[in-house]
Order: C-alpha cells, then sequence, then structure tokens
C-alpha cells in the first residue's frame, strides 16, 4: 500500500504519515520548506522498520498540484496512490471587518484549491478502491467569527468530499472528512501553552474534557485507510471530543 499525505512533516499530518507507516504503508508526504522536520519524519519511520519519502512542495500557488505529482514520480517511479490525505493546511484568525483580500486568497489556495486539483491530477493515479481522506475542521459547523475564513475553506472542502464520494463511488473509492477540533500541535501552541487558563478553557470545550493530540486524529485516518472503512463514504467525520454538542 502506498499513502501519500500533504503537510506530513508536522502536527496531525506527522502523527498520520507515521501511523500509516505503522500500518505498512510507503509513505510519501510533502513539507513546505523545514527540511529538517521532513528528515526527521523520515528517520523515525525508517527506524521503526518503515519506508517514507519526503517531497518538497509549496502548496497554495498556480501548479502546485503538478509539481508535487511530478515530485511523487521521481520519488515513487510507477506508483499509484492507494490512499491519499490532504492534510496541509494553514489558518487564518480574523473577522469580517479585518479579513484582508490577500489573506482570503491564500488561506482559500492552500486549504481549498490545492486540495481540488491534487485531486484532479491524482486520479490516474488512485486505484479502484482507493481511499480519499480530506482533513476538515470542526470549525465548519461551529461559529467562530474569528476564524470566519477558515471555517469556510473547511466547509467547502467538506462539500468537495460529497461531491467527489458520488462521482468515484463506481469506482469503490472512497472519500472521506475528517473533523479535528483543537489539537495539540505547534500551529496551537502559541496560545493553548500560554497559561493554564488558555488550555484548561480548550480542554473544557470537548465533551470529554481535553484537548485532541495528534495520535487522536491519526488513529482516525488510520480507520478510514483501512478495509474496514469500506462501506463509508461521504460522510464528515468528528473528531473534536463531542465539541459544541
Amino acid at each position: 500500500m502506498t499513502a501519500l499525505v500533504t503537510g506530513g512533516s508536522r502536527g496531525i499530518g506527522r502523527a498520520i504519515a507515521e501511523r500509516l507507516a505503522r500500518d505498512g504503508a510507503t509513505v510519501a508526504f510533502t513539507y513546505a520548506t523545514n527540511r529538517p522536520a521532513a528528515d526527521a519524519v523520515v528517520a523515525r519511520i525508517h527506524a521503526e522498520g518503515g519506508q517514507a519519502v519526503a517531497l518538497q512542495a509549496e502548496l497554495g500557488t498556480h501548479n502546485d498540484a503538478e509539481q508535487l505529482w511530478a515530485a511523487f514520480d521521481a520519488a515513487l517511479p510507477g506508483a499509484h496512490v492507494d490512499v491519499l490525505v490532504n492534510n496541509a493546511g494553514i489558518s487564518c484568525y480574523a473577522d469580517i471587518s479585518a479579513l484582508t483580500e490577500e489573506d482570503f486568497d491564500r488561506v482559500f489556495a492552500v486549504n481549498v484549491r490545492a486540495p481540488f486539483f491534487i485531486v484532479q491530477h491524482g486520479l490516474a493515479r488512485i486505484p479502484d478502491g482507493g481511499r480519499i481522506i480530506n482533513i476538515s475542521s470542526g470549525a465548519a459547523r461551529l461559529a467562530l467569527p474569528g476564524a470566519i475564513a477558515y471555517g469556510s475553506t473547511k466547509a467547502a472542502l467538506d462539500t468537495f468530499t460529497l461531491n467527489l464520494a458520488a462521482q468515484l463511488g463506481p469506482r469503490g473509492i472512497t472519500v472521506n472528512s475528517l473533523a479535528p477540533g483543537i489539537t495539540d500541535t505547534d500551529m496551537n501552541a502559541g496560545w493553548l501553552h500560554r497559561d493554564s487558563e488558555a488550555e484548561s478553557g480548550a480542554a473544557a470545550l470537548a465533551a470529554l474534557g481535553r484537548v485532541g493530540a495528534p495520535a487522536d486524529i491519526a488513529d482516525i485516518v488510520a480507520f478510514l485507510a483501512s478495509d474496514d472503512a469500506r462501506w463509508m463514504t461521504g460522510r464528515v467525520v468528528d473528531a473534536t471530543g463531542g465539541a459544541g454538542l
């Protein structure tokens, strides 16, 4: 089995890459600029007996999908992709009064346009019975005015999932979104670990009473990538620990 994970050098993406490798997949993952972090993921996977390759790919630019697939083909000639995980994404914290056009365009380019064209250019490489997993967010269903653009991108990704599932169903390809809540990653570390009140407040938002860990998300991805999830498609899987119940 071969898996491609975008944004796999840190946080949730790293946990996904490492979990799929432990499950026996040859994992290709992308990173934007931090080569040392990507090398560390490859080393960790190799140390555990797995196979991995890091692909430099700056998403959010025109022709990013073509460049990504060219890098994939060069690293793994002739390989197909059994599991595609569109994980790479950026945050954008501003309400409608403060959001700039530049920030709006950037967050949509990375979070929506890139997955769309990665799938478009990758369809010939995904065999019948394959898996596409889009990493969405609980922000798609919760009112968060300070992250209005980010939440909108994830809602768009969920609609993308729904339509892809309908189109690719005859090929046996399942397409699902996975929506994490607040997760303890370096992207959130600046505010999450600012003080004890910030972390306890974040934990209180979840019915399960804690902040999510990257492994919590990676384990659900592993299920969606497995044969056990063969009869599940077009769904948004909530992975917020019960936020907003």
